[in-house]
């Protein structure tokens, strides 16, 4: 078992160290490993004007995305959780989970069919590639919150309130959102970690001037090596400090829930 999970973790980290050292080799043509060293990569994706583009309107779609997602994602999953029961509650959990199961292709290619028409000619705008992305990530966010109003038993607190007199918006206001807070915190970061490395959909529905860092990254790859690598880099690290974020905000949650139930 210790040599799988060797392996596999071998197998996990050799493409990203291989990155990381293309990223500040000299050249790199036809070896396994690069010649030199130099920063001069990084300069140059720093000061290239679509990638500079290409990073804010990346930047953009993921605080949109982040945004429409709590104020979607809250109130569809209180929904899910107070307004369903039994087989109701498993099949709308079902349903918000579609997006997960069904290929990015073909979500994409059912954006192109339906968003190039005559009547709704809105293939490339910069709200549709939002709106696609809000269809990727809000069931991670619905699945995330659901659970966790599960476990803290939202309902007997909301049902406490509710026969002291407390209204709708005051429990939604001082207990629902107080007690969500940290996994609304979490999910947003995960939501920001795959929204920045999505690249299947956007690079089919983005247009010229909405196309996000990964799709213009695939171009790189054209190029210097060293270039595409410093620029992979760049995005891999924006990836990963979302998803740690997103881990320690969930661990520290956990801790304080269970110093309190102590």
């Amino acid at each position: 078992m210790r040599i799988v999970a060797i392996a596999y973790l071998t197998f996990l980290a050799a493409p990203v160290l291989l990155l990381a050292l293309g990223a500040f080799g000299e050249s790199w043509s036809n070896t396994l490993l690069p010649s030199g060293f130099t920063g001069r990569w990084f300069a140059q994706v720093a000061g290239d004007p679509s990638f500079r583009r290409a990073f804010a309107t990346s930047l953009e779609i993921v605080g949109s995305t982040c945004v429409l997602n709590l104020l979607i994602g809250l109130p569809l999953a209180y929904a899910i959780q107070a307004g369903a029961r039994g087989g109701v509650r498993v099949a709308a959990r079902l349903v918000t989970l579609l997006p997960v199961a069904v290929p990015e292709l073909v979500l994409a290619f059912g954006f192109i069919v339906v968003f190039s028409s005559d009547a709704l000619p809105w293939l490339g705008s910069f709200w549709l590639l939002a709106a696609g992305h809000l269809v990727m990530t809000l069931p991670y966010t619905v699945t995330a919150l659901t659970a966790d109003m599960d476990q803290l038993r939202l309902d007997e607190f909301e049902h406490a309130a509710a026969t002291l007199g407390a209204s709708f918006a005051a429990r939604i206001r001082d207990i629902t959102v107080p007690l969500l807070g940290p996994s609304l915190l979490s999910s947003t970061l995960t939501v920001a970690a795959l929204s920045i490395g999505e690249f299947q959909l956007s690079n089919l529905v983005s247009g010229f001037l909405s196309r996000t860092y990964p799709v213009v990254l695939l171009q790189a790859f054209y190029g210097a090596t060293g270039f595409a690598c410093a620029a992979t880099i760049v995005l891999l690290a924006l990836a990963v400090t979302a998803s740690l974020a997103s881990s320690l905000t969930a661990r520290l949650a956990g801790a304080n829930r269970r110093k309190t139930a102590a």
